[in-house]
């Protein structure tokens, strides 16, 4: 059970960056000298690709970790060897093939042991030939990020076409920038990314927190009258997309002051609009968090872009319609693409329990709401935030909110 304290004025030690974290524990794989990767992220994606990376083994569960099954399986079919690379149900259900598929016309070897197009995937590793291949930008950002990767260590390197809409443009260029900062060079010539045969030089590199995780504050800010909380290690300049937040949410009455050692957060006035249209193409994982505080500080909204939610760890958008529900709002869905609310309003659960669909952003989204809910919220499976975000309900507590979470149990919506 979550009760919110009465004011919010905290001080916050956020996590590591995951998509930082495993992105740079790749890099150092491909690197012939690997260096030291400081502040590595403590969740599970990370300690699943680290423990993959580092131990050897023929047969790795990812588990719930998408991240890690799409690069690992890109990582893998150029590592010799013979792999066996699955993860939970779930996992077994979110489509893999059109990875698979460009690995395939690279030189790789790929099978499905189960079930064709899903996880597992049984890969036959060796040294990639690469050459040209054509990619549907529209459904994961990760399958490029994972082409672009290992790249510079195929015979022929790569020259890559985007088809359709290419979604989380941001998680690209974080992509590229973390490859330019270990040594590697990628061109871009409008839809087309071309990457030569080349060596990375690995440096000792140091992980900066994550702004996925900032935006859950950000939440609290903003449905929290006079709240100031101060993140530490938060950059301007960061080269991660959610760090976008910032100018979204000062429309939602909250504050950034970038300091030296990072960023205070103000909710220093109402709301300035009555109405929020994003299109968060760039940006998805933003959704459940943008959608949790409009609801609850009455703001309708239309948000586009959202195509990639209902493969990730959930059908984020069915898990969104159904877990506000419970808060008296009545949410719609578009062509799998478009989430809005009009302010339409039904009745609203007392003390609501949020089932988190084994999704750490359904918990840390909703949580937030004990803010505006006297009676408290439960979370099922709070353990679920270990994913990305281990202590958050530590932080929680930290900042005046009494956090009581049961055994775990199962959640299944």
């Amino acid at each position: 059970m979550i009760h919110a304290p009465a004011g919010l004025k905290a001080a916050i030690a956020l996590p590591a960056s995951k998509s930082i974290s495993n992105r740079a524990l790749i890099l150092s794989a491909l690197s012939p000298y690997p260096q030291e990767i400081r502040n590595l992220s403590d969740c599970d994606d990370t300690e699943v690709m680290r423990h993959a990376l580092r131990s050897g083994t023929a047969d790795i569960n990812v588990g719930a970790a998408g991240t890690a099954m799409r690069f690992l399986t890109a990582y893998l079919a150029g590592k010799a060897g013979t792999w066996t690379i699955t993860g939970t149900e779930r996992m077994k259900n979110r489509p893999v093939k059109i990875l698979a598929d460009a690995l395939l016309s690279l030189g790789a070897g790929i099978t499905y042991p189960e079930k064709e197009g899903f996880p597992p995937l049984r890969i036959e590793g060796r040294p990639l030939p690469g050459g040209e291949v054509t990619l549907d930008g529209s459904v994961s950002s990760q399958y490029i990020s994972a082409l672009l990767m290992v790249a510079p260590v195929m015979r022929n390197g790569l020259r890559l076409h985007l088809t359709g809409e290419v979604i989380s443009k941001p998680y690209l260029r974080l992509t590229v920038g973390l490859m330019k900062q270990f040594g590697v060079k990628v061109e871009e010539s409008g839809r087309t990314w071309t990457v030569a045969p080349q060596s990375y030089t690995a440096v000792p590199f140091t992980v900066e927190p994550d702004w996925s995780a900032a935006s859950y504050w950000y939440e609290m800010a903003a449905l929290c009258e006079g709240a100031e909380i101060r993140l530490a290690g938060l950059s301007r300049e960061s080269l991660q997309g959610d760090a976008a937040i910032v100018p979204l949410f000062e429309r939602l009455g909250v504050e950034t002051r970038f300091l030296p050692d990072g960023a205070v957060l103000k909710r220093t006035a109402p709301p300035s609009c009555n109405r929020l249209e994003l299109d968060l193409t760039d940006m998805p994982d933003m959704a459940q968090t943008l959608t949790a505080t409009c609801a609850a500080l009455g703001i309708p909204f239309h948000f586009s872009g959202l195509q990639s939610l209902k493969i990730k760890e959930t059908d984020r958008l069915a898990a969104l319609r159904t877990e506000l529900h419970k808060f008296g709002c009545q949410l719609t869905e578009q062509d799998g693409r478009i989430l809005e609310w009009n302010g339409e309003r039904c009745t609203a659960e007392d003390a609501p329990v949020i089932h988190t669909y084994e999704d750490h952003r359904m918990a840390m989204a909703l949580a937030p709401l004990a803010l505006v809910c006297p009676g408290g919220v439960r979370v099922a499976c709070p353990e679920v935030v270990s994913k990305s975000y281990p202590h958050f309900w530590d932080d929680l507590r930290r900042a005046g909110f009494s956090v009581a979470t049961g055994p775990a149990k199962t959640d299944n919506g």
